[in-house]
Order: C-alpha cells, then sequence, then structure tokens
C-alpha cells in the first residue's frame, strides 16, 4: 500500500484497505511481560474486534457522531481496537495515562470537557467511578482470554460481557467524514483526516513499508504513541507488536523470534531518547 494513498482517508476507511489488502498476516501483536501473555491479531480479526465495539457504542451507549469518549486505559491491543472503534462512530477521543488518574479524587472529572463516555481499565476503576461528567462508564479487564472484570462496581458497563453480542460488521452513517474531529491530545483537537496525515509523515519520515515489523513501548495516550503504535502500520501495510510492562531481558529474544525491523520507545545504545529507530 502507497504511503501517499488516500489523502482525504480517515483511520476506518485505512483499516478497510488492510482488510481489503492483506486480511490474514498480523496486524497487531501484543505482549504483557508482567503476566507472559502474547495475542494476535490478523487485521480481519482486529477489524472485528473494532466493528463489535462501534456497535456497542453506538447500539449500546447511544453515542453519537461527536460524542466524546475518554479512554483511561494503557498500552494493549484492547486500546487500540477501542480508538478505531470510536474513529469508525465518528466519536471524538480523549486517550488519558492511567497512572495520572490513581489517587484522584472520585468527584473530579477526567477528561478536559464534558460530559462523555468513559472507558477504564480494571485496575483504575475505583479512581474513575464517581467522575461526573462520565455519562456511561465501560470497565475493561484486560484478560487475556476476554473474561469478565473480576469485580464490576455498580454503574459500570462490562466490556467484556457485552461486547460480543453485537455484529461483526460495522456501518457508519453519511454523516461520519475524515473532517470530523476525532481525537484530542496534547492540547488539541485533530480530525480523521489529520491524524492519516501524521501517520503519514511518520511512515514517510521512516521509510516504512509491508516488510517492516514494529516493536513499540509507547504510551496511547500521546500522539506519538497512536501514530506509531497503529496509523503508520495501518498506512504502511506494516504489522505492529504493543507492549505492557516490559522487561528489558527479553528484548534481544523478541527482536529475533518476532523478525522486528523497527522499534519505538526503547532507548538504544547510544540514543537515550527512545525515539524510532531502523535496527541494522
Amino acid at each position: 500500500m502507497s504511503a501517499h494513498a488516500g489523502n482525504a482517508a480517515g483511520p476506518a476507511e485505512l483499516l478497510r484497505r488492510r482488510v481489503a489488502d492483506n486480511p490474514s498476516n498480523p496486524l497487531v501483536t501484543f505482549f504483557d511481560d508482567a503476566s507472559g501473555e502474547r495475542v494476535e491479531l490478523s487485521a480481519r480479526t482486529f477489524d472485528n474486534w473494532v466493528a463489535k465495539t462501534a456497535n456497542f457504542l453506538v447500539d449500546g451507549l447511544a453515542a453519537e457522531p461527536g460524542t466524546r469518549v475518554v479512554l483511561v486505559l494503557p498500552p494493549h491491543w484492547q486500546t487500540a481496537v477501542w480508538l478505531m472503534a470510536c474513529w469508525s462512530a465518528g466519536l471524538v477521543v480523549e486517550p488519558v495515562e492511567p497512572e495520572t488518574v490513581r489517587g484522584r479524587g472520585t468527584a473530579e472529572p477526567i477528561g478536559t470537557a464534558g460530559p462523555y463516555i468513559l472507558a477504564a481499565a480494571q485496575e483504575v476503576l475505583d479512581d474513575v467511578t464517581g467522575d461526573p461528567e462520565a455519562e456511561e462508564i465501560v470497565g475493561l479487564s484486560l484478560h487475556a482470554l476476554g473474561g469478565p472484570l473480576t469485580e464490576c462496581p455498580p454503574g459500570v458497563t462490562d466490556y467484556a460481557l457485552e461486547v460480543r453480542s453485537y455484529g461483526d460488521r460495522f456501518v457508519p452513517g453519511p454523516e461520519v467524514t475524515p473532517e470530523m474531529p476525532a481525537m484530542d491530545v496534547t492540547k488539541a483537537t485533530l480530525t480523521a483526516a489529520e491524524l492519516v496525515a501524521a501517520g503519514r509523515a511518520v511512515t514517510e519520515k521512516w521509510e516504512l513499508d509491508a516488510r517492516d515489523r514494529l516493536l513499540v513501548d509507547m504510551s496511547f495516550a500521546t500522539l506519538d504513541g497512536v501514530l506509531t503504535g497503529l496509523l503508520a502500520p495501518l498506512i504502511s501495510g506494516a504489522s505492529v507488536i504493543i507492549q505492557r510492562n516490559f522487561n528489558k531481558t527479553t528484548l534481544d529474544r523478541r527482536v529475533t523470534v518476532e523478525h522486528v525491523t523497527v522499534v519505538a520507545g526503547l532507548p538504544g545504545p547510544d540514543d537515550e531518547s527512545g525515539h524510532l529507530r531502523r535496527l541494522p
């Protein structure tokens, strides 16, 4: 796929093209080094999760184009699914780093502007359930096998229990366009088309293509993390490995076993910044 293709496309169109062009090869691989978990999703499987989640948001939670969604989620394949599902439905995403909400007063709003749907990892549910701007709160167990929350607080919808009943095909309304606001991050709001343009810039700068496999250890609460960990792989045709709880002792073996060609968020021997770099 050309990095120049579809200049007016939004992220959802990128995923549709990926499914059409290469449905079976891995799109997203996820590692949690604390639990030993490894999950791999093809473009088709990832798209099914995106469609189910978008249908859940629209049909289950009454989200409409322009509805705001605050994501308090760590780096995870389900975080990538939620981002794509929101963009598919024309929703505005505000990602928040989970560590920033720990210990906050439960009556404080998490998002910068409400009202909104709030989706949070189980580990921080107790910190967000009192959010006065959250019209709906969805809890994600992030369980490797898709299990439910170990404890579901009152007023919280369990994502794992609900999402599987929704259809695996989602068709957005005609009002959903690439020119709509799509993401609030670092005090700026980007449209869907602007996100794709920014992802294309990363793709071209690093000359990414379908032969590449990116190993990413970056937060999805940052624009760089979203571009590198999701949009650049979609644009270039590459596949991405998302890491959580990274154990540096696994790096050399993971690079070899997973055929990694590019790493991002991991400092190199001569570069402690952790910027994206191509391996020799």
